[in-house]
């Protein structure tokens, strides 16, 4: 598939998910990271959301839990280019029901290649990069030459 080049702006829209058995490491997480993620736009879904927004004062944009479609609504967003970044603290070591729409958010998210963060450390990692504060430049599909290409088949 063709590709074409797209800038994330310097303020990014972060999506930010956590499994039941990973929020309280979420919530810590946003708590020591307050001043950078603020200066950014956050979204998250459900339980995560409401969790990180009594907890740390921090403004998000709250869509489902995600067993109930948040992690679909945010791979749409992800899709539609709304979405610059994912953090997301998965649990490993335990079954999750909704384990299909997980998997195609992180799909989604390798697809539309934006940064993903599965653990404390990689998320560090990425809100301690310069490039959190700059415009960067990502190669993503070309999905409008795609379509075209099928169209004319």
């Amino acid at each position: 598939m063709d590709t074409k080049s797209q800038v994330i702006p310097a303020k990014k829209r972060i999506a930010l998910v956590a499994h039941d058995g990973k929020k309280q490491a979420m919530v810590s997480w946003c708590q020591g990271h307050l001043d950078k993620l603020a200066m950014h736009q956050l979204y998250a879904t459900g339980t995560t959301g409401h969790l990180i927004e009594k907890t740390s004062g921090l403004e998000v944009t709250k869509l489902l839990s995600g067993p109930m479609g948040g992690d679909q609504q945010l791979g749409a967003k992800i899709a539609e280019n709304e979405i610059h970044m994912l953090i997301f603290f998965w649990d490993p070591l335990a079954s999750q029901p909704h384990d299909p729409d997980v998997k195609a958010l992180l799909r989604l998210a390798a697809v539309w290649n934006i940064p993903v963060a599965c653990n404390e450390t990689t998320a560090d990692m990425l809100l301690s990069s310069m490039m959190m504060t700059t415009p960067i430049e990502r190669q993503l599909p070309d999905y409008e030459q795609y379509l075209a290409h099928r169209v004319a088949l």
